[in-house]
């Protein structure tokens, strides 16, 4: 480019003064964000950021990259949503979220564990019926009970 008469080039230092200004991201938006587990693309879009300067930032910001500041920050919201959760179960008295956390953290289930019916198995519960009923009335006979 050329010099205009009477115009003296000065060294500039760093970034050039005259470039496009720096994004300015909103660290607690930028973390509820993560909280509420959106996406990367998701973030950027509201952010209105490309995922490099997001890149950047995070190195920047926490000095570690948006993989493990995301992994560190949607914990968090794991924690609120799980304590929300449990809240509804317990004071809300919510028979659905009881279902739920029953089946998630409980590893219940609906359908009852399939039944064992080898004859090795119901000789043994004839065998403990007999001893109980045995036990409850020693002076009957088996066939009082019939």
């Amino acid at each position: 480019m050329a010099q205009k008469k009477g115009q003296t080039k000065e060294p500039t230092k760093g970034k050039h003064p005259g470039g496009r200004p720096k994004k300015e991201i909103d660290q607690a938006q930028f973390e509820e964000l993560c909280h509420i587990q959106c996406t990367e693309m998701e973030i950027c879009a509201v952010l209105n950021v490309d995922d490099n300067t997001l890149a950047r930032w995070c190195e920047e910001t926490y000095q570690k990259s948006f993989s493990e500041v995301f992994r560190e920050k949607r914990e968090g919201g794991k924690a609120s949503l799980r304590r929300a959760q449990w809240k509804l179960a317990t004071e809300g008295m919510n028979p659905s979220m009881q279902i739920f956390l029953g089946k998630n953290m409980l590893k219940q289930t609906d359908k009852p564990k399939e039944e064992d019916n080898s004859i090795e198995n119901i000789l043994r519960n004839i065998q403990t019926i007999a001893e109980v009923m045995k036990n409850t009335a020693p002076n009957r006979k088996i066939d009082d009970f019939e």
